[in-house]
């Protein structure tokens, strides 16, 4: 019934109205045959495939997705038909949230209440997919929305499932035994992305992007070699560290001490009463009751471990009088997202700008971790909140508990360290092997940091669903592949043989493309 080109189109208050009345004609047979026959039908928005027409008049916007989902819906209440499912599907995770927030908000004020389908749609393979999808449809679920739910993944159809009911499952015995105190006002936008003021104490809140903690305080004895698994490699031939692009920025050692030079870009945490205070870069990390009671701090910065029981009126204001402090926020409410938010409200409407780690600590498997750290730390990032974070779980290899943490930064827009890949699922439609194009395209590209890759299997699902993406490789045919830089068809038709090729000579033709470098410290 709507029409997208990729056309913006200036349309008056009249000529809208007119395109409006088009589509009711089109659409009303279709609402009659379903109330007929008692058919249910999904209104189902998609960020990257809106209409010329609500481009036109308000953007690429959550407000445009939700705008488009009320002028069909509207139609189908005007012919009492009721049997209906939304969603506001977006692969970037800041969209489809505030989008299925601001659709719910503006059914309230209607007086509507249709269920909800949530997905992040082209999350993409393996644990990117899974990261991306568990920050959207987690945070979604956290706030108490979602009726149904699809987990899109770059992978054999069966491997989907299994990750949607583990998002699920967590709320079958979820419990509120500790009550969370009531906001009287609520601080923080929850329909469009604006970050928390902070201050900057070292590199940590201000401007800067939010900060890895990586925690080594349960090993015997703590070599260079324990730092590989967090992206700081030391190469004893040259003598060098040599970073990687997932460098974590501080390494929690607890009561140890350290006998090697350490990376000039990381920084050492100590607890407090076995603070080396003389070695450069090491830094203390206090309880409430010993930062209140301490003679002797850190002049340059102090991280002091608080849970929401700590934040009294009168912490907070001796904190008020410290610019070295970072609070290492924990929560052990089973409800620890909602705690967690409401402990920084609490920060935003004492007027206190000091910069916030997120810590959580888990027992889980590598596939539950992955998926509920991704929740509660993107939940809270999406929403602008938390200058860096620190999970742990003994079960999980070092190595992945530093890429799990760099990923739920990435998949909630808050800090970039890897190349993004947005792809389909597999389906009937799909033109070449999405799952085998897909590596390939990754082994080839995933040292470039920052850029956007769309790999559709077909033209349906091409230009519109990968909106956000800086270059598109699209299925057009059997053999077939036609290239996009951003929206727009630079080359059509080529062999698939040499598509590959193709696509990276574009990237260097738009000053994307870097040779694959080392970063030494």
């Amino acid at each position: 019934a709507d029409k997208k080109k990729f056309e913006t189109i200036d349309y008056t208050d009249e000529s809208y109205k007119s395109e409006l009345a088009r589509i009711r004609e089109r659409f009303i047979p279709l609402v009659k045959i379903c109330k007929a026959h008692g058919t249910a039908m999904r209104i189902g928005t998609n960020h990257g495939s809106l209409s010329d027409r609500i481009l036109s008049r308000y953007g690429d916007t959550p407000l445009g997705m939700v705008e488009s989902a009320m002028e069909f819906l509207r139609i189908c209440r005007e012919f009492d038909y009721h049997d209906i499912i939304l969603s506001m599907k977006a692969s970037n995770t800041q969209v489809m949230v505030q989008a299925y927030r601001l659709l719910v908000a503006t059914m309230m004020e209607n007086g509507m209440n249709y269920p909800l389908h949530l997905g992040v749609t082209e999350a993409g393979e393996g644990e990117d997919g899974r990261i991306k999808s568990a920050v959207g449809i987690g945070t979604l679920l956290e706030d108490g929305l979602g009726d149904t739910v699809r987990v899109s993944l770059t992978e054999d159809p069966e491997f989907e499932i299994p990750v949607a009911q583990a998002l699920v499952e967590r709320y079958v015995k979820r419990s509120s035994q500790k009550i969370i105190k009531d906001y009287e006002t609520y601080p923080i936008d929850a329909f469009q992305f604006n970050k928390r003021k902070t201050n900057a104490v070292q590199n940590i809140g201000g401007e800067n992007v939010p900060r890895v903690i990586a925690d080594l305080s349960t090993k015997e004895t703590i070599t260079a070699a324990n730092l590989f698994a967090f992206g700081n490699n030391y190469l004893t031939q040259s003598d060098k560290w040599n970073l990687t692009d997932q460098a974590c920025d501080f390494l929690f050692i607890g009561n140890k001490q350290l006998d090697f030079e350490i990376p000039g870009t990381l920084g050492v945490i100590q607890n407090a009463d076995t603070w080396n205070k003389l070695k450069d870069r090491h830094f203390p990390l206090f309880s409430v009751a010993a930062y209140s009671n301490a003679t002797i701090r850190s002049s340059e910065l102090n991280f002091i471990q608080v849970e929401i029981e700590s934040l009294t009126e009168d912490f907070i204001s001796l904190l008020g009088k410290d610019k070295t402090v970072v609070l290492i926020l924990q929560s052990e409410n089973e409800n620890a997202l909602a705690e967690l938010r409401r402990a920084i409200a609490l920060l935003i409407e004492s007027e206190l700008n000091i910069p916030v780690i997120i810590k959580r600590d888990y027992e889980l498997d590598e596939n539950g971790f992955q998926l509920y750290s991704a929740t509660d730390l993107g939940g809270l990032l999406i929403d602008g909140l938390g200058d860096g974070c620190w999970i742990t779980d003994s079960n999980v290899p070092n190595k992945v508990l530093n890429s799990t943490a760099f990923g739920i930064l990435q998949a909630a827009r808050a800090r970039t360290s890897k190349t993004e890949y947005i792809s389909c699922p597999s389906c009937g439609r799909t033109l070449f092997d999405l799952q085998e194009t897909t590596a390939k395209i990754r082994n080839r590209t995933n040292h470039l940091k920052g850029v956007k890759i769309g790999i559709m299997g077909c033209i349906v699902n091409g230009p519109g669903e990968m909106a956000d993406a800086d270059y598109g490789y699209v299925g057009t045919g059997k053999g077939k592949i036609t290239l996009y830089k951003g929206q727009e068809v630079v080359r059509r038709n080529i062999p698939s043989e040499g598509a590959l090729e193709a696509l990276e000579l574009l990237i260097k033709e738009h000053g994307d493309w870097v040779e694959r470098t080392t970063v030494e410290a």
